[in-house]
């Protein structure tokens, strides 16, 4: 019985005892049906109470930890922990898996959610940022993901440790912070999650999770919330660690409901009826809908309750309430009798369970625990029965053979014997100090042998009342393992050390010759070491991870169990390593001990941390084909019963060919995919090389015209007929589509390396490829327009082998070459992964999917066919049953049969196997050998193999209907090309248009007729590189030798055939024609050369001088009397011809010979070595020569094939160390060089190609190195050979007219030297701008010192005791222009904005509304202003600063905006940068994007149909990405450009193709699928143009596109190539273009002068050839424009100084719509004393007024220089302006003129003011000083005093309501008052506090210590006013947010209002008279806005 082979019997999981309760809540439900669904380990439970029944969900393969129950109750979630933890949704009723979802989360998902439908579901994740994630989980598509909690640790450590007590959660898990999630189930997209110190809200838009934090205000302290459910309006009920219910309406806590348990409420579950709690307190409480409370059960109190007892779930339904507890205990409480609830599972809790013993006479198992309790469970009433609890942790148990008493092992060294009867102590003894790990009884009862931890067994006699009476010592480890023979005579044990010893019983003497117990029969085996176990080891890993073995002596079967949670059946004895196995999941981690019952009925397995103990039964060999039924019903996950694939002893040898096609790898060194990394890498080396000018690349080019070969040696079922009865195949990097008829080839190209795998969609129209690359690609492509439709990437590492179309041809199926084999499932028109999973270890060969059930599929593969079900974004599959007898085999084809259950497959041993299901029901011998390919027809199948026979076979493989060998003498007479050899391997066959098509492994293509008959259609080279290749001097034919042994002539003429072969005794890797055409000699491998006939192949004469390979041979010119061989031995030998002799020898090489040339004469020899020597040597002799460098290019060379010397210095790339240019040919006449090189390139130069890098054009169609080239004798063809491709490659060779969309890209571009691109001071600005996130900002100002909220205060004024004399304390500040009532702003609105955003933006104004309305934005809102009216409406939703904007053009989305802002990181962090995309009318957000590109957004587009939305980022990649934006979707993604791109466009008319342009870029983008496939712009049709900085876009007819460029040209461009060049379009750089979709015309945008006939904006026809200019009459010396847009006859015009300006076409009339300041920060601000007109100064020298009514500025005046402040006069007739150089200014105001002005301070004025008097006016600088002027002595403005000892620069000044005071603010956060005029510090506390301040624009003072907020770290708050009512204070702050308190505001932190809008740092904020409004005047964003006080 010993072999080792798996046993034929099963174990199936019967029940399972137990409940995870520790560490996880909320997991315990009812289902629809009222079964209970919870879990334990790794196994989802349904337990049937009524019926007393369970099953089981085995999905996981880890601890499971969380579950959610769907809203209909039948589904449920669950989540584990690992490496790659995956969710499952699975159906309670059949246990089957619906979804698996993957690849977001890390370490474990702690929380599920299902929201109210059930459509979505939300995880949390147990990785540091506890990410948070939304699916769809049918599809299995993540929506979105969120960090969910980034706390700042600090506050963080002291709730973990709190929290920790409650939660040790996970040790191997990091720290969860966030413990339950739920859908608010009344408001769709909202959520909230709750943790440690936090509640969060959050809102689903487009892919953006956004989270408001809950406030915790005063109702309630900021504590962890452990649990939280919903209820209607908005009403969110959370329990706390305290106990305490939190109640909460929106985000606000609005009522605490104290105490509701003693301490944490660890479970909340909401019903019909109301809410359930449950706490560590142990009671479960009831609330009605308003959570008022019903009734409290405390389970302490109950019968079965106990002290310590801790609830973790709870679920209402109905009268029931189920209940789990902290130690794995399930209560069933029925609500009128809640005193009595029932106990329904029990379970072992905390700490470790090793122990375990199976009852000697009954079906009991004892189980003992660390828990340090003992129980007693019936294996047929499934129940716990009795349970004792003991002093010590329990670690081992025995019943003596009789049955009456029960040893327990103890962890403190001690022992017990309890009487099972009554469980009575019998007697407690301990003699040892370390844990007793193993004991037991001898089978005749008399002895007890008790193995220890300090490496002792001691046997006591258990008659004696348990008297020691023995000791074995021989152990030098811990005792692991005992057994006992059955005559209790001997005992074996073994040990930590891995010994196993035996000792004479009950002495305790060690035998040590083993002769004596050779005979012992052994009782039990438990022991893990021996030559009966031996089976369970691994044949050559050293593992140590075996915990338990029992052996089966009825059924010779033996059960282990493991460290990694298996338990495996074996057969027993197993004398061979390595064995064979069953094995089941279910425990999670180790699985400590395994027993079989008495009866050998069952087996019992116990799990260490999972507690759980699991009861198998044993289905016996006879009942197995019942079983497999049963399987069927129950349909258990695949490892259920997996045979194991541990060896492969028992399978037969493969094949040899399958061997060798398994040693093929599929890597490489370097990938294309690396070159541009690379590129970037030799930076350096470029920047040398571009200074100097390098010619162009050839006028002449090359296309791709007949390839010779076919890719069959390793793959298979790769040939297709098309629709129209074309063939399409696949070779090197080409899609080949072959017209028989014409002997005609047409090529897709759109591979970069080898193609490995081809199918055909079920039209026949279209094709999908998988190519070999780090990112693998999949292209489906059109037969007829050889145009990729979509590629499919992100999914597949290192190449993809297999792909099959669904029969509805929407999805496709994909294996990959990584070393799981995954396998993808796609909906490749969209380009989206459906599901993916590992397929096997080993090599898949084929995917197939299921033609009726597009869900299932199969695959196959070495020792492999497994049936596959989609589940969500997974796939479940199960292993194909090869039944009892039949080995696993492996399956090289699949097709699917009649129906969806029928699979056929043909394997590498000749069978046909049949399957139904996922069993074999027949098996047929079909070929000899390998079957490779198999077809399914209408009425029936064909079948090809390594045999060489087609066979076609009826529908049931019944009968052979006819077979056709493929032989020499079948081929017909007509027939083309030689067919190498008979029988050849078959690797594909395909049926169609009558005739059988055949792809053999030799790289043949065969046709067979009906009737026979073969014709040949292709041929090439087998397997091995080809290398050698020469072309005849004057005939069209060509040579080529290979690995493969052969010898072949090829014609090059129309028929391309192979004319002969030659086989050869080895294999060769050069030949070369003699002059004359007639001989041909041939270099081998083995270091000798052959010449023969050209025409019959025959020998003349053969050599063999050298041992190294022939590397190079080549006859002297003329009568080719002289042959040169150069070899691997670093020689040439030069023979003569004529008389075949060696007459020199070329020494002097230090490496071996890469190429040789002749010289004319015939005279000199050039020659190259591997270690890029370039020698020369005289001939015949071979003496060496030295020949200068300059003399080599006067030298007339007959060939050129070497690849050194100055003349093509310029061939090898900038990457040259890593890739080698392998070959290289020079034309007839000298102007164009080929060289073919390791990247598969084949590049064209002009030649000679001087100097470093030369510009070339550049052919990709080989996948690896190019070996060889050779032009042909008239230079009409270019013939060039693959290496490993084994492909021949014919190009014909186009002259230089020759204009065709031409194939090629050549990458001159990617190097541009630096006199291009030209500098404009504009774009160099928008180049290099650095963009700050608000949250990030530092000070405006460069403050010193601590900040007020950070001081150390004195008692104030009011904190004194009063004194009863001091009068009372006066206003703090004189309220005047107010009504009567003095009522407080209770909240501002945003009314107006004055601004936008033009000086580093672009083409971000439109119109709307057909020119009523326009859109623009500034700062971080969107701004949409009615014409007419000037009304202004806003979106506010950004969170930063808005970078750019578009409009949705087609009318199913009109109005729809979509803007894109600044962001940091590319993280999930709160400020990534986002995209919004909103209706300009309503202003409601339809989706919001999270993009990943750093830094943020800098242009978008929409495309055509308007559902795409293609966005450019500020990273360092600039990468373009392309969005469905209503789903929030990204459906791909690629970096762009290294430098900045500036625009991106979608074509008008395209949904797939837009165009990019940047520093000097311009790139034209196609979209297919997942994939972005781009080419650079080619310059070389035009002479001289060259790639300048391109800065707009726009789109004619005719795929024109027009980009405009920093020198003013206009680039015209068809497709990619340049077609024309309109110079000068405008003076300075085009800025901007739109193109008009209604009439095609074209406006242009740019930077001039204004002139009489130029301007800066132009209207164009549609070719830009005609235009019509416009000035703009905005009085600048230069226009700058940066964006326009045409609508109805009018031209809207945003320009660079921040106007926005609307031009007539007909009347060329400008109305400037929009003013705003040029440059910022804009730093004074004025309101006036009586009207609704304010004053504005900025940076860019002008003073501004604005009148808010009018919604428009009045008046502006230029001061020539920079203001820094502004006031208005007390009645507001005057006005004072102080400038940046220390001037100041007084203006009259009704005339504008100048009263007088003055400079006595060199450095900015910081603030400036008039006293209410009119008498004075105070002036404050950055010098430390304030002066004081008395204007009433008149304009001379003499300065009458100063303030001094200030301690740093003054930033605000106010006067006191009798002009007597002013009051200071600081840099050094001081605030200080001084008297006027005299200039006197008042330091007098009390004297302070008595004044009453006209007005209060101070940051500093104990009256506004509360505008400060905590984090104010590294910023400020940089302006204040207070109202004039005196009870509001506005702030503005470094992060632009505007606030609003209550004044005054003395207490730290206070509560305010916040409004966002303005970019980083607000200057200046100010109330307007009667508290109307509230100005802000922006920083960074130079913006004005207007606030309405509400």
């Amino acid at each position: 019985m010993a072999d080792g082979t798996a046993p034929n019997c099963h174990l199936r999981l019967e029940w399972v005892y137990g409940y995870r309760g520790h560490q996880c809540r909320n997991n315990l439900y009812y289902t629809a049906s009222k079964e209970i669904v919870y879990f334990v380990a790794g196994v989802g439970v349904v337990y049937n109470t009524r019926e007393h029944k369970q099953k089981f969900f085995l999905g996981h393969n880890d601890d499971i930890i969380s579950l959610a129950l769907h809203p209909e109750r039948t589904l449920v979630a669950t989540g584990q922990v690992g490496k790659e933890p995956h969710i499952c949704v699975w159906d309670t009723y059949n246990v089957q898996t619906i979804s698996i979802l993957t690849d977001v989360h890390t370490h474990g998902i702690a929380c599920l959610a299902f929201d109210h439908d059930g459509q979505r579901l939300v995880s949390i994740g147990l990785d540091s940022k506890n990410t948070i994630c939304v699916w769809d989980w049918k599809k299995g598509r993540v929506l979105a993901t969120a960090a969910g909690h980034t706390d700042r640790e600090k506050d963080m450590k002291s709730a973990c440790n709190n929290s920790m007590k409650i939660f040790p959660m996970m040790n191997h898990v990091g720290f969860l912070k966030i413990f339950d999630v739920s859908w608010d189930l009344h408001q769709p997209n909202k959520m909230i999650s709750c943790g440690v110190k936090h509640i969060k809200f959050w809102s689903l838009c487009g892919n953006a999770l956004a989270a408001k934090r809950g406030v915790f205000g005063k109702s309630g302290e900021l504590q962890t919330i452990l649990c939280l459910a919903c209820a209607r309006d908005e009403v969110t009920y959370s329990g706390a660690l305290n106990g305490d219910i939190y109640v909460w309406k929106g985000i606000n806590l609005v009522r605490t409901v104290h105490s509701a348990h003693g301490s944490g409420i660890f479970s909340m579950n909401a019903c019909e009826e109301g809410f359930a709690t449950g706490g560590r307190d142990g009671c479960v409480r009831l609330w009605d809908l308003n959570f008022q409370p019903i009734t409290l059960i405390d389970l302490r109190e109950t019968d079965q309750g106990y002290r310590g007892l801790s609830v973790r779930s709870v679920c209402w339904q109905g009268d029931h309430i189920l209940v789990g507890t902290q130690d794995s205990e399930i209560f069933e409480i029925v609500v009128h009798e809640r005193n009595k609830p029932f106990l329904i599972m029990q379970g072992h809790c905390e700490g470790e369970l090793w122990a375990l013993a199976a009852h000697p006479t009954k079906p009991l198992a004892v189980t003992g625990s660390d828990d340090r309790s003992v129980r007693i469970w019936s294996l047929i009433d499934h129940a716990l029965i009795a349970r004792c609890n003991m002093e010590e942790p329990i670690r081992c148990v025995a019943v003596s053979s009789d049955g009456i008493h029960l040893a327990l092992g103890m962890k403190d060294g001690s022992f017990t014997v309890l009487r099972i009867r009554d469980m009575t102590e019998v007697v407690h003894i301990k003699d040892r100090k370390e844990a007793i790990h193993e004991l037991k009884y001898s089978p005749d009862g008399s002895y007890l042998s008790v193995g220890s931890n300090d490496s002792s067994i001691d046997i006591y006699g258990v008659l004696q009342r348990y008297k020691k009476v023995g000791e074995c010592f021989g152990s030098l480890s811990f005792i692991t393992h005992m057994d006992w023979s059955m005559d209790s005579k001997y005992l074996q044990t073994n040990d930590g050390s891995g010994k196993r010893l035996f000792y004479n019983m009950p002495s305790g003497k060690e035998i040590t010759n083993k002769e004596d117990i050779k005979d012992v029969q052994w009782a039990t085996w438990t022991c893990v070491l021996g030559p009966n176990v031996n089976g369970i080891w691994p044949k050559y890993l050293d593992v140590n991870g075996i915990n338990s073995v029992d052996a089966n002596f009825k059924d010779h079967v033996l059960v282990t169990g493991d460290d990694y949670g298996l338990v495996k059946l074996f057969r027993y004895p197993g004398f061979k390593k390595g064995a064979k196995f069953k094995k089941y999941i279910g425990h999670s981690a180790h699985v400590t001990n395994v027993r079989w019952s008495y009866d050998y009925q069952w087996v019992i397995s116990i799990g260490g941390a999972d507690h759980s103990v699991f009861q198998w039964q044993l289905i016996p060999e006879r009942k197995s084909k019942e079983f497999l039924h049963i399987v069927l019903q129950e349909s258990v996950a695949d490892s259920n019963s997996d045979q194991s694939d541990s060896d492969q002893s028992d399978v037969p040898e493969l094949d040899s060919e399958i061997e060798q096609e398994l040693q093929i790898s599929y890597h490489r060194q370097i990938y294309k995919e690396d070159l541009p990394q690379l590129k970037e890498k030799s930076k350096e080396k470029r920047q040398a090389a571009t200074s100097k000018k390098r010619d162009k690349p050839p006028d002449s080019s090359v296309r791709l015209h007949f390839v010779h070969g076919y890719r069959g040696y390793d793959c298979r079922n790769n040939l297709f007929y098309t629709q129209t009865g074309e063939i399409v195949y696949h070779v090197a990097a080409v899609g080949i589509v072959y017209n028989r008829q014409q002997n005609i080839q047409r090529f897709y190209l759109g591979h970069d390396d080898d193609i490995v795998c081809l199918a055909i969609h079920p039209l026949k129209d279209y094709i999908s490829t998988g190519q070999v690359s780090r990112d693998s690609a999949i292209h489906i492509w059109d037969t007829e327009l050889l145009k990729p439709l979509s590629i499919l990437k992100g999914h597949h590492q290192f190449g993809v082998c297999a792909v099959d179309f669904s029969a509805d041809g929407k999805r496709l199926a994909s294996v990959g070459l990584d070393e799981n084999h995954t396998i993808v499932l796609w909906e490749w028109k969209k380009g989206e992964k459906l599901s993916s999973v590992r397929g096997s270890a080993e090599k898949i060969f084929v995917v197939k999917l299921n033609p009726y059930i597009p869900d299932k599929l199969v695959t196959a593969g070495i020792k492999h066919i497994k049936f596959w079900q989609r589940a969500g974004g997974g796939l479940t599959g199960r292993k194909g049953c090869f039944g009892t007898l039949r080995k696993t085999e492996t399956i090289m084809c699949v097709v699917y049969g009649w129906t969806d259950e029928m699979v056929f497959s043909g394997t590498s041993t000749g069978d046909v196997y049949i399957w139904k299901d996922m069993f074999i029901i027949k098996r047929i011998k079909a070929h000899d050998g390998p079957i490779f390919s198999m077809h399914a027809l209408e009425k029936g199948f064909v079948t090809g193999g390594k045999d060489g026979v087609v066979v076609l076979w009826d529908d049931t493989f019944e009968r052979c209907l006819k077979t056709y060998a493929i032989k020499r003498s079948a081929l017909a007479p007509g027939s083309k090309g030689l067919l190498l050899e008979d029988n050849p391997s078959i690797r594909a066959i395909t049926l169609g248009h009558g005739h059988i098509l055949v792809g053999t492994k030799n790289g043949e293509i065969l046709e067979i007729e009906k009737s026979g008959p073969i014709t040949l259609l292709v041929q090439g080279h087998m397997e091995g590189e080809v290398w050698g290749l020469d072309v005849h001097p004057h005939l069209p034919l060509c040579a080529t030798v290979s690995d493969d042994k052969t010898l072949r002539i090829w014609d090059l003429s129309p028929s391309h055939c192979m004319l002969a072969v030659r086989k050869l005794k080895k294999s060769g890797r050069c030949c070369c024609f003699s002059p004359d055409g007639k001989s041909l000699a041939v270099g081998l491998n083995d270091g000798s050369f052959l010449i023969v006939n050209s025409d019959t192949l025959e020998d003349l004469v053969s050599f063999h001088h050298r041992k190294e390979h022939i590397s190079d041979i080549k006859f002297s010119p003329g009568s080719g009397k002289y042959l040169a061989v150069a070899s691997h031995d670093n020689f040439i030998d030069i023979y003569n011809i004529m008389n075949s002799k060696r007459v020199g020898i070329c020494k002097g090489a230090s490496s071996y010979i890469t190429h040789l040339d002749w010289d004319k004469r015939g005279k000199l020899l050039q020659v190259n070595t591997g270690a890029k020597e370039q020698l020369f040597f005289e001939a015949p002799r071979g003496k060496p020569q030295i020949i200068n460098k300059a003399e080599v290019d006067k030298l007339d060379w007959t060939s050129w094939t070497c690849v050194l010397g100055p003349s093509c210095e310029g061939i090898w790339p900038m990457v040259s160390d890593i890739t080698d240019v392998s070959a290289s040919c020079l034309t007839s006449n000298k102007k164009v060089l080929v060289t073919g090189d390791d990247f598969g390139f084949v590049k064209l130069f002009r030649y000679p190609v001087k100097g470093k890098y030369g510009k070339f054009k550049r052919y990709v169609a080989h996948s690896t190195h190019v070996t060889n080239v050779r032009w042909t004798h008239d230079d009409s063809l270019l013939v060039t050979v693959g290496g490993a491709d084994t492909t021949m490659m014919i190009w014909t060779h186009e002259a230089e007219g020759y204009k065709q969309a031409i194939q090629y890209d050549s990458e001159e571009s990617d190097f541009d030297s630096d006199e291009d691109g030209g500098y404009d001071s504009d774009v160099t600005r928008e180049n290099e701008i650095n963009y700050t996130i608000r949250a990030f900002t530092t000070s405006l100002r460069p403050m010193s010192g601590i900040k007020p909220h950070l001081q150390q205060k004195e008692p104030s004024q009011e904190e004194r005791p009063p004194v009863s004399r001091a009068l009372p304390q006066p206003e703090k500040l004189q309220t005047n222009n107010v009504g009567k009532k003095k009522k407080p702003i209770e909240d501002l609105t945003l009314a107006l904005a004055f601004g936008y955003r033009g000086n580093d933006c672009r083409n971000n104004v439109h119109y709307l509304n057909d020119g009523a309305d326009i859109i623009y934005h500034t700062a971080s809102i969107g701004i949409v202003h009615n014409i007419a009216t000037g009304f202004q409406s806003f979106y506010l939703e950004h969170t930063d600063d808005i970078l750019c904007l578009t409009v949705n053009q087609h009318p199913k989305f009109q109005k729809i905006i979509a803007t894109g802002q600044v962001g940091d990181s590319a993280d999930m962090s709160g400020t990534a940068p986002l995209i919004h995309i909103w209706d300009a009318t309503t202003k409601q957000t339809h989706s919001v994007l999270r993009c990943y590109h750093s830094k943020g957004i800098c242009c978008v587009s929409f495309s055509a149909t308007g559902k795409l939305l293609l966005s450019v980022g500020l990273d360092p990649q600039y990468t373009i990405t392309v969005w469905r934006w209503q789903e929030g979707i990204k459906v791909a993604s690629r970096s762009g450009h290294t430098k900045r791109i500036f625009v991106a466009e979608f074509r008008p008319d395209s949904d797939t193709q837009f165009v990019s342009v940047g520093m000097k870029h311009v790139r034209f983008w196609t979209f297919a699928g997942k994939a972005l496939q781009s080419k650079k712009g080619n310059l070389n049709s035009i002479e001289d143009a060259r790639m300048q900085t391109m800065l707009a876009v726009a789109f004619g007819a005719n795929n024109l596109t027009f980009t405009g460029t920093i020198s003013g040209d206009v680039y015209v461009w068809r497709e990619h190539i340049l077609v024309r060049i309109v110079a000068k379009a405008h003076n300075g750089p085009v800025f901007t273009m739109y193109t008009t979709l209604r009439d095609g015309l074209i406006v242009t945008g740019g930077k001039e002068r204004p002139s009489k006939e130029g301007g800066a904006v132009k209207l164009w026809d549609q070719e830009l050839k005609r235009c019509r200019a416009f000035r703009l009459e905005t009085g600048q010396a230069m226009d700058t424009v940066r964006s326009v847009c045409r609508c109805k006859g009018k031209i809207l015009v945003g320009t660079r100084n921040a106007e926005i300006i609307e031009v007539g076409e007909k009347n060329a009339a400008c109305n400037i719509l929009i003013n705003n300041h040029m440059d910022g920060p804009i730093w004074g601000l004025s309101t006036h004393p009586i009207k609704d007109i304010f004053l504005s100064a900025a940076e860019d020298g002008t003073v501004r007024l604005w009148d808010i009514t009018e919604k428009k500025m009045l008046n502006k005046v230029n001061l020539g220089h920079p203001a820094r402040t502004v006031a208005y006069s007390p009645e507001g007739d005057m006005v004072a302006i102080g400038m940046k150089n220390g001037e100041f200014i007084i203006l009259v105001v009704t005339s504008l003129t100048i009263w007088g002005k003055k400079r006595d301070r060199r450095s900015a004025i910081q603030d400036i003011k008039f006293s209410p008097s009119s008498q004075y006016l105070a002036v404050g600088t950055c010098e430390n000083a304030i002066d004081v002027y008395d204007l009433t002595l008149g304009p001379a403005l003499n300065r009458i005093s100063y303030c001094k000892d200030i301690a740093s620069f003054v930033i605000q000044i106010d006067f006191s309501a009798d002009s007597n005071y002013i009051q200071v603010s600081t840099g050094s956060y001081k605030r200080l008052v001084y008297e006027v005029p005299l200039g006197k510090q008042v330091t007098e506390q009390s004297q302070i506090d008595r004044i009453t301040w006209a007005t209060w624009t101070s940051i500093l003072g104990d009256e506004v210590i509360g505008i400060w907020s905590r984090n104010l770290d590294k910023a400020d708050v940089n302006c204040t006013c207070v109202s004039h009512s005196g009870l509001n204070i506005v702030t503005g702050d470094d992060f632009g947010m505007v606030k609003l308190f209550d004044f005054p505001c003395r207490e730290k932190f206070a509560k305010h209002k916040k409004y966002l809008g303005h970019s980083a740092q607000i200057t200046n904020i100010k109330f307007t008279s009667g508290d109307r409004y509230v100005v802000s005047a922006g920083g960074q964003d130079c913006s004005l806005f207007v606030w309405k006080c509400l």
